[in-house]
């Protein structure tokens, strides 16, 4: 069954899209909203409405991305490559093996680049069994197109509340739920990863602090970034836990049935992925904690107002870079010199 957390509106039109499906949708909102999920509740739908006399099973292994007719399509760079494009018309032209029918989704599709062209055809034309779900954060020009050949549906960033609650449903203390809740800005999984991050007051209060270190100098540049930097790396530690952990069961599993872990070299390229993705998560946080500090300042009367707009401006085009992959350390480097000290 469909059910988006906290948005009651969104699992409302899956749920009639689900009973009379079109070849391709869009699921249009931020990250942690929610749309991966989503997709693979809706897909299960999809598979249990072709093979009614087996629903259970094919919603149980779409849940769990194991279906062998749910392909998820994932970027390996920041943009999606020829290859990959290449890759969604071969996947376009595969019959089902298990269901009726087959579901492609497309993640992170708002980074299609200039594979726009390619990956149209394959969503103009599918065949009768094949349904499309394009994950998209945002519809940037070159989206455009494939847009316009979708059903939108909206998912909105989690309220505070909603995110609160399910963390203390998984039992993660009211406090702790809370911070991390007010830290993930609306996205459940990172949430989740920072429920079990015991060091992120400590973080949050270094990138505070970056003002009171600034002195003009260079040294004082470099060896705050050096911490900062150290302290992203330690961020990362629950994630690798919990990778550690999804192996080790995987493994576990295939060695009851006798057999390897199947595609392995895959869930190692998705961890990769989930690793950078955390960082980018992490070094977006601090500069947005970097920021309030220059607006709570602000407010105190403790900064002239030409300071802060530049300490905000400076931080803003320092979270825009991000998204090109640019050398962390520079980029932080360049920013705190720009940063004027208190």
């Amino acid at each position: 069954m469909i059910d988006v957390l906290g948005q009651p509106d969104t699992t409302r039109r899956l749920k009639l899209a689900a009973e009379q499906p079109v070849p391709a949708y869009l699921f249009l909102g931020p990250d942690g909203s929610g749309k991966r999920a989503a997709a693979a509740q809706f897909a299960g739908e999809l598979f249990a409405r072709s093979r009614p006399d087996d629903a259970a099973r094919h919603r149980r292994l779409a849940l769990g991305e194991q279906h062998p007719d749910l392909v998820i399509v994932e970027r390996a760079g920041a943009t999606i490559s020829t290859e990959q494009a290449r890759e969604v018309v071969r996947l376009t032209a595969l019959s089902p093996v298990d269901a009726g029918c087959k579901v492609i989704v497309l993640d992170d599709f708002h980074l299609v680049g200039n594979q726009t062209a390619m990956v149209l055809k394959a969503i103009e034309e599918p065949p009768p069994s094949t349904f499309f779900i394009v994950l998209a954060s945002d519809i940037p020009p070159e989206l455009v197109t494939i847009a316009s050949r979708c059903v939108t549906i909206a998912f909105n960033a989690l309220a505070a509340d909603v995110v609160v609650s399910a963390l203390v449903s998984d039992g993660v203390d009211p406090e702790l739920a809370r911070g991390a809740a007010n830290a993930a800005g609306g996205d459940i999984g990172r949430a989740r990863l920072l429920a079990t991050d015991r060091d992120l007051a400590k973080r949050l209060s270094a990138w505070r602090a970056v003002p009171d270190r600034l002195d003009g100098s260079g040294y004082q540049v470099m060896l705050a970034v050096t911490e900062l930097l150290e302290m992203t790396d330690s961020a990362g530690t629950p994630l690798a836990d919990q990778h550690e952990s999804e192996l080790e069961r995987l493994e576990t599993e295939a060695e009851a049935m006798g057999a390897k872990v199947v595609g392995r070299r895959d869930i190692d390229t998705r961890h990769k992925r989930e690793v950078r993705r955390l960082r980018g998560d992490e070094l977006r946080l601090g500069l947005a904690t970097l920021g309030q500090r220059y607006r709570d300042d602000l407010v105190a009367g403790r900064c002239d107002p030409l300071m802060a707009a530049t300490a905000i401006e400076v931080l803003t085009n320092a979270t825009s870079s991000l998204a090109r992959n640019p050398n962390e350390r520079l980029l932080l480097a360049d920013a705190f010199c720009r940063l004027p000290a208190q």
